[in-house]
């Protein structure tokens, strides 16, 4: 069944339908890019068209129950909660937690973190399409920590540009099973393992990768590190590529290395720390850090001296530890 709605003043479309249907933005942009709205007797795609008064808008109600059915099922699926570490009208800031996807592909079957946005009603941009709304960067599935998400589209446009531009950053935290002999840039070209097609490797025909690496704090015995790492470059796997390129490992990472008792640890220790950016309307820049998930924390509690070690933590004393080398 379709309806027709008259507009009495001048307004985006998609504005103009999330208010008369009382729905979320991001789910009006998916029903008209995918052809469900006629402005004037046409199929409009285009989100953020100016409606003129007088303007003829057609909705197709059949495809909004489907849409309706098919953000059930996500609700269904997604039995998690995410932390939010910062919300406004045009960001919003997440610790996103370890083994969970970011969004959806061929090979996904759980729940992504783009299900989680979309059940809470979010609106997200829709730049990147369907599976990634609202995704302007990601980080693995095992790795936990902060990640921004773009609530509409101008602001995605922005973020992207910082990413670009290295104005928009993250520092993470790894737990290595070798102390580093001292603080280390690495600029290696990585590029898929020919020889094992999960894994990237440093190959003089892949691309360019810049990451650097400093020491925070060694455990108690002395076998283990924390360190905190700062990409120069975004390469799949790059953190772990880089650090077995020196035959050191993150522990937990049996894909690259790690030989300790897996049946301990369920995954491997690296997450996103801290966020820098330079906010989309404000132009104010910002500093987000995620709290580091418990099972890591129970890791640190046990095998490292944790007053010295929440010293370095500290988030001034890293950015001042990668200016002074890096």
């Amino acid at each position: 069944m379709n309806k027709i709605y008259i507009v009495e003043e001048i307004n985006r479309l998609d504005k103009f339908i999330s208010v008369e249907l009382n729905e979320s933005r991001n789910q009006i942009e998916s029903l008209i890019k995918k052809g469900f709205v006629k402005v004037n007797e046409k199929i409009q795609k285009r989100p953020g068209i100016k409606l003129k008064i007088n303007a003829k808008v057609e909705i197709d109600f059949e495809a909004i129950e489907e849409e309706k059915k098919q953000l059930q099922k996500t609700k269904e699926n997604v039995d998690f909660d995410v932390e939010i570490i910062y919300e406004d009208d045009d960001i919003l800031v997440v610790n996103k937690p370890y083994n969970l996807t970011v969004h959806g592909a061929p090979s996904v079957k759980d729940a992504t973190l783009v299900d989680w946005l979309k059940s809470k009603n979010f609106s997200l941009s829709t730049i990147s399409g369907d599976e990634r709304h609202g995704i302007v960067h990601r980080i693995d599935k095992g790795t936990s920590g902060v990640m921004v998400i773009a609530k509409n589209n101008e602001s995605h446009v922005h973020l992207s540009k910082q990413l670009e531009a290295k104005s928009m950053g993250r520092y993470y935290l790894a737990l290595v099973d070798m102390p580093l002999k001292e603080h280390v840039v690495i600029q290696n070209e990585i590029g898929r393992n020919p020889n094992n097609r999960l894994q990237m490797k440093v190959l003089t025909s892949g691309r360019f990768a810049k990451s650097a690496f400093a020491k925070l704090a060694l455990s108690k015995d002395e076998t283990s590190e924390l360190i905190s790492c700062k990409l120069f470059t975004g390469r799949t796997h790059q953190i772990r590529v880089h650090l077995n390129s020196i035959n050191r490992h993150i522990i937990g990472d049996n894909l690259y290395g790690f030989k300790g008792e897996l049946n301990k640890i369920k995954r491997f220790y690296l997450h996103a720390y801290n966020l820098y950016l330079i906010h989309p309307k404000t132009n104010k820049k910002m500093n987000f850090t995620a709290s580091i998930a418990d099972d890591m924390k129970a890791f640190l509690n046990k095998n490292f001296n944790m007053e010295k070690t929440n010293e370095q933590l500290n988030e001034t004393n890293i950015i001042n530890l990668f200016d002074s080398f890096s």
